[in-house]
């Protein structure tokens, strides 16, 4: 797998517009990041102020540079909002693998099918454009919602590696692991439970 690392990616459908991200993006999204202080009570990294957004901006914009993920802006167009971010990262061109995560939208756009249309053209992407071999997924074994929509798309459970994460009030997480298979993604697709 060669990742376009060079290209703007830009991934849409009817409902969401998926871009790469940007230092003045913050902008947009800092209304989001504000306005619920515990959106990303499950992340290693917090970004309810905007200097706490500003930092994991150009965090994410230095791995994209390191070639090592590469980090969008989500636009759910429906209702003509910018809604949060997700990412390509862990990707290992070698292994011809990567992860989709990173993903945090507002609370106002969570269960309305955005983050699975966000998912859909993620995964569509990597398996027939990009033909990698496996998509991975992972969460703190405490989020019950996020297990619950990877588990909701067709990802397989693979385990928990304990005390694996350190958080940033100091709590060492569980990191629970799951993954999608190339082989898997053309029966996926087919009954992949976007609305």
């Amino acid at each position: 797998m060669k990742f376009p690392f060079e290209q703007e990616i830009i991934l849409e459908n009817e409902k969401v517009l998926l871009r790469p991200l940007t230092l003045d993006d913050a902008d947009y999204l800092l209304p989001i990041a504000t306005d619920d202080k515990t959106l990303l009570q499950y992340s290693p990294r917090q970004i309810y102020t905007k200097v706490l957004l500003k930092e994991n901006i150009e965090i994410m914009l230095a791995e994209k540079k390191s070639r090592t993920r590469y980090p969008f802006i989500i636009f759910d167009k429906i209702q003509n909002k910018w809604t949060g971010s997700t990412s390509f990262l862990n990707i290992s061109e070698t292994d011809s693998r990567l992860e989709i995560g990173s993903t945090w939208i507002g609370k106002e756009f969570q269960k309305t099918g955005l983050n699975r249309n966000c998912k859909f053209l993620l995964l569509s992407y990597c398996f027939e454009e990009l033909g990698v071999m496996r998509v991975e997924f992972k969460t703190d074994e405490r989020n019950t919602a996020s297990r619950k929509a990877i588990e909701g798309i067709g990802a397989k459970f693979e385990g928990i590696l304990r005390s694996h994460t350190l958080m940033s009030d100091g709590y060492r997480r569980n990191t629970v692991f799951y993954s999608i298979l190339n082989e898997e993604w053309v029966e996926l697709k087919n009954v992949f439970p976007i609305f």
